[in-house]
Order: C-alpha cells, then structure tokens, then sequence
C-alpha cells in the first residue's frame, strides 16, 4: 500500500549571502516524507540540515522550487498565513530547549494553545495529562532555569505534542544531553509519538538515534540523498 506524502519538495534550491558570496546551501533538492513517517537528516556542520528544516516549516523560503505540506505549497503563503500555518500543523523541538524562563513548565507546555486561541478547560487537562506522561506534573509551577536539561528537553517535547501537530521537526534534540539522558528522551518519542500518525523529521548526528528512523537522508555538498545506516559514517 503507497504510503500519502505529507511532505513534498519539488526542486528545491537555497542559498546564503556570506559578504559578497552566495553560499549553496540546497541544490534542486525533491523529496517526499509519508504521513507517519520517521526520517532524520544527516550531514556535516553547516551541510543545510537544519535550513531544510526551515524550508520545510516555512520560516525561511527557497529561491527556486516548491514545497508542499498536504497539498498546500507553503511557499506561496504570505507571512501571516505561513505562521498561522506553522501554529496549527507544526511542532518545533530544538537542541537549546528554547523554554521561555520567565514561565512556568505549565505555562510553556501550554503556549501553543494560547496562541491558537484553543486554551479551553479541557484541553488545558489534556496538556497537563501529557506533562504527567513526560514525569514532569510535578514541576509544573516550577521555571526552567530549576529544571536540569533533560527536563527542560521533556518540556519541550510535550510542548511541541500539545497542539497535536501533524508534523513534528527536531534539531538535534539530545544533542545537549549525556548518554543516559538522552536514551530517555528516546524513550519518549517512541512511547509518545510511534501510536499517532505525527510525521518526524529529525536531525541527529547520534547512531544510536539514526537507528530509530524509518528512511534516513544525508545532505552533502547541497544534494539530498537517501542513505543506511553504516557504523561510524554519520557525516
């Protein structure tokens, strides 16, 4: 059975101003990611892994070429529609965490749906349910400079799971993280994430997270090329 592309770049190209240069960063890049489909993105420092995350979420636009999120091209969205668009069907985890500090745990698990109007009684208790499935409900009125970073880490991802995104995109999410913590973070994509249809998308230069995707992709000298998993050749 033929799998439904959530994900589609067609052709996609961008490139960076350093001074008086233009830095290629994608060249006519074309890719498909299903719908529930785990595919994380290898390559070298600076190799465009985490602008194709960009591309794809809309905070940045490629010179030339076409992305698509459910059929919708993206890309010819205006701003506003675009951030609409990010808020409803995108969840962002980042290797900084990106807590807000001056908020609780409970507060920041809980700004998607504030921003998305959507803060009823009972999706507050949803969010809250999920913050007792991460560990963490009691520390919900605790801020994030009192939490270590595996914490903040399981905030963040119950942060970018509240709104039920349709996409999930992670940079590098245990990449500030010890061993052990990071095998919990783990832990928590596959007992949170593999029983939806959320698509993945991930960067990671960590094999032992590689070998958690369906498909992998590595992005060299500006090409996307799918790849396998090989010991020791994550760049």
């Amino acid at each position: 059975m033929v799998q439904e592309a959530l994900v589609q770049l067609r052709g996609v190209s961008k490139n960076y101003s350093e001074g008086e240069r233009e830095r290629l960063v994608l060249k006519d890049a074309t890719l498909e990611i299903s719908r529930g489909e785990w595919l994380f993105l290898l390559g070298k420092s600076g190799s465009g892994k985490s602008t194709l995350l960009n591309l794809v979420s809309g905070i940045d636009l490629p010179e030339h070429g076409e992305i698509l999120i459910e059929g919708r091209p993206i890309n010819r969205l205006s701003e506003r529609e675009r951030t609409l668009f990010r808020r409803e069907k995108i969840g962002f985890i980042f290797q900084s965490y990106n807590l807000i500090p001056t908020l609780t745990v409970a507060e920041n698990l809980l700004l998607p749906l504030e921003l998305l109007g959507e803060l009823t009684r009972q999706r507050r208790a949803e969010g809250l349910a999920l913050l007792e499935q991460v560990g963490l409900a009691d520390r919900a009125q605790s801020y994030p400079d009192r939490l270590s970073g595996g914490e903040q880490q399981r905030v963040a991802i119950a942060r970018a799971l509240v709104h039920r995104p349709l996409l999930l995109l992670a940079d590098e999410p245990t990449g500030n993280l010890d061993a052990d913590t990071g095998r919990e973070v783990l832990e928590l994509f596959e007992r949170l994430l593999r029983p939806t249809a959320c698509t993945l998308v991930l960067v990671t230069h960590s094999s032992e997270v590689a070998r958690l995707a369906d498909r992998l992709c590595r992005i060299r000298d500006g090409h996307l090329e799918e790849t396998t998993l090989a010991p020791g050749a994550l760049v």
